[in-house]
């Protein structure tokens, strides 16, 4: 008991018997039992505190744990609701592809377009005289 062999004990009880007196010596064991007996009691108080304060940090680690895997879930789901969202990712992807698709024909077509715009209008043309100087001729064209 506290590194201490035999004889050590058996020198210090010869030693309070010659300092206590035969008198004072139950009463100063009994309050030496009741000093080691509130130790003990104290030790046994502090173990079961840390044995608590050890489970309350293995709940706070569950609880994160938890915490952790309900967030993810809950952005999957927010994920899987936004239905506006993944419209218009689709809608997106949709007119990506036909725009790749439909680039090579709109390009033919540009190119057979006039490049001046023409109205369009119910009324006669007048016509133009043109001289051709070549042939001395007279053409009309439409203007």
């Amino acid at each position: 008991m506290f590194g201490m062999g035999f004889t050590e004990i058996l020198l210090i009880a010869v030693i309070a018997i010659l300092f206590l007196g035969p008198d004072k010596l139950p009463s100063a064991m009994v309050d030496i039992a009741k000093f080691f007996r509130s130790v003990k009691n104290t030790i046994g108080s502090v173990k079961e505190s840390l044995e608590e304060e050890m489970n309350v940090t293995g709940i706070k680690q569950e609880a994160l744990a938890y915490k952790e895997e309900l967030l993810k879930t809950s952005d999957t789901f927010h994920k899987t609701t936004n239905v506006q969202a993944m419209i218009g990712a689709e809608i997106d992807n949709i007119l990506n592809d036909d725009d790749t698709q439909q680039q090579k024909p709109q390009t033919q077509k540009i190119n057979k377009a006039p490049k001046e715009p023409q109205e369009v209008t119910f009324k006669k043309k007048k016509k133009k005289k043109v001289q051709n100087l070549e042939n001395n001729k007279e053409e009309t064209t439409d203007v």
